[in-house]
């Protein structure tokens, strides 16, 4: 099920002519508006996509994005199923066009609308001191908010949570009997842009930091929203403190996550995984359900289900002990 991202505002019946002409791509003869940019998956029929990778093929073939970004080295293979768009940048196109249809997206300055929580509009809910909420802010009964804390608009937390001191909470919504201790930063954007020679073009993110019922975040964890999708953790995953999980990391039930390691972007970690501290995982990875990752371990490739693995390169545990013999 897709859930409405309130934190953004989008512009929506953009001319897909106009889309072309920024990016100038050879005009399509064609009055079609779009109203969203979106990946494969999500796309509805009138949402713009991309495609920079084989092992989102059938993804791609199953997407309702009639108009897909790509380069020529994928062209033929988007044809198949959409109109391809040819850039020689995907990404850096995608980030443009983001911008189009977000036009606030690479602000991630202070909420302006923040004031003192008005008790009577949350009953049962205990405040520390000096707290900061912004407007639409919901927090569910039986919930403790520490002192210090900034919670900005529009955020969602559910029923019996605890919200330590110092953290700071933006576009997230988040379930019931969930705990975030201590100098958490939670849905902050993710460290995305495209070097340049004199200056860097940043890359918007409009996701969520979406937080499922009875999770434990550690003290100053840091967790970026996501860019078009959405950061989530999973049901019952409980997370060590100084954890920092990068934007559209999707972390599965049940998992547990100990002190320091560190998610790049886009990785799927399955359910029942354990990760030991100081462990690093690379971006767009896929971790299967019931691994173990040793402490201090770098992962820079797939690891299927019920394997343990150690080291750097990451590998099978009982590999790694022989070698180390």
């Amino acid at each position: 099920m897709k859930i409405k991202n309130p934190f953004f505002k989008k512009k929506t019946n953009i001319n897909l002519i106009d889309i072309c002409k920024i990016l100038k791509i050879k005009k399509i003869n064609s009055s079609i508006k779009l109203n969203n940019i979106n990946d494969l998956k999500s796309a509805n029929k009138n949402d713009i996509s991309f495609f920079n990778s084989l092992k989102y093929s059938n993804v791609l073939k199953n997407t309702k994005s009639k108009y897909v970004i790509t380069n020529k080295k994928y062209a033929e293979i988007v044809a198949k199923f959409s109109k391809p768009l040819i850039v020689e940048n995907v990404f850096k196109s995608v980030a443009i066009i983001t911008q189009l249809f977000y036009p606030d997206a690479l602000n991630d300055n202070m909420d302006t609308n923040l004031q003192n929580p008005i008790k009577k509009n949350y009953p049962k809910v205990l405040f520390g001191k000096n707290i900061l909420l912004g407007s639409n802010v919901i927090i569910g009964k039986n919930s403790l908010i520490g002192h210090n804390t900034i919670i900005e608009s529009n955020v969602k937390i559910g029923r019996k949570c605890v919200i330590g001191n110092n953290v700071i909470i933006k576009n997230s919504l988040i379930g019931n009997n969930v705990r975030i201790l201590d100098g958490a930063i939670i849905g902050k954007k993710g460290f995305g842009f495209f070097p340049g020679h004199d200056k860097n073009f940043r890359y918007p993110h409009i996701g969520m930091v979406i937080i499922d019922d009875n999770v434990e975040i550690g003290c100053n964890n840091t967790i970026d929203r996501g860019s078009l999708s959405n950061t989530i953790i999973g049901n019952n995953t409980f997370i060590d403190n100084q954890v920092h999980i990068a934007h559209n990391v999707n972390i599965g039930k049940n998992c547990i996550i100990t002190a320091q390691v560190g998610f790049a972007g886009s990785s799927i970690i399955g359910n029942k995984v354990s990760i030991g501290g100081q462990a690093g995982i690379s971006g767009h990875l896929k971790i299967g359900n019931n691994v173990q990752i040793g402490g201090g371990s770098g992962v820079i490739r797939n690891i299927p289900d019920n394997t343990r693995v150690m080291g750097y390169p990451a590998k099978d545990i009982r590999k790694f002990l022989k070698e180390k013999k």
